[in-house]
């Protein structure tokens, strides 16, 4: 399993936010270059990158932030935020990231995502949000009407084979990961990987996780956890079962 630190964009500040919710921000590093630097140093393997703000209002706007990470350090990135059609992924990959996080788009329109695997096959992951057992879109703000196992097994008759799951509930505030359902999110992914995200407060419960010993969780995203020095990259790269980069 892989750990991807995660950098949070929003007003060109890393931040990270509580349950999704914008009122509830903790702003970090004034420049999140300076955080990419630092988890790279710590030997990071893969970031990822959420531009809040392209989240929120459905294009991007943080990707030259995003130009300036890739220009300092020499990890692979994975973006997502506001990426929401086919013009916006190109220019996301144009812009130098090796896989782009498809969000409310794969939710509202499992047809592009399908267009976009087809174009772009590995570099493409859906990100799937769950809030109270059903998905959630548009920035966490509304239900999409499906089950989370329910949409990810549609998408991945679809092509997708690269997921990242998040329980909204648990996101942003280090009480544990939501490890319940776990087990049939990875199922409905069939041959394809997921990568969980929300509510990981230590290097426990990153073990937990690793011992669920699902074959296809591949990752695991943390973000205030390490900016908040719970613990350093290369411990939970450790604890995943990984040796340090």
């Amino acid at each position: 399993m892989i750990l991807f630190p995660a950098i949070d964009i929003r007003g060109g500040r890393t931040v990270r936010l509580a349950q999704g919710d914008y009122d509830r921000e903790t702003a970090y590093d004034e420049d999140p270059v300076d955080a990419a630097r630092r988890w790279e140093a710590d030997g990071a393997r893969w970031l990822h990158v959420v531009d809040l703000d392209g989240a929120r209002e459905g294009r991007p706007r943080n990707l030259e932030q995003v130009r300036r990470i890739l220009a300092a350090v020499g990890v692979p990135i994975q973006l997502g935020g506001g990426l929401r059609d086919s013009s916006k992924v190109e220019e996301a990959i144009s812009s130098g990231v090796e896989r782009v996080v498809l969000g409310t788009a794969a939710v509202r329109d499992p047809e592009l995502a399908g267009a976009v695997v087809a174009a772009h096959g590995g570099r493409v992951v859906v990100s799937v949000d769950a809030k109270q057992g059903r998905v959630a879109a548009e920035g966490w703000t509304e239900d999409a009407g499906v089950e989370p196992a329910e949409l990810i097994s549609r998408l991945a008759d679809r092509g997708v084979r690269r997921f990242v799951y998040t329980p909204v509930e648990v996101d942003g505030l280090m009480q544990g990961p939501e490890s319940e359902g776990l087990g049939d999110i990875c199922a409905a992914a069939g041959f394809g990987e997921v990568i969980y995200s929300g509510g990981i407060s230590s290097l426990d419960d990153l073990a937990s996780l690793a011992g669920l010993e699902l074959g296809n969780l591949a990752g695991v995203i943390v973000g205030r956890a390490l900016y908040e020095g719970r613990f350093g990259v290369s411990e939970a790269q450790a604890a995943l079962g990984q040796a340090p980069a």
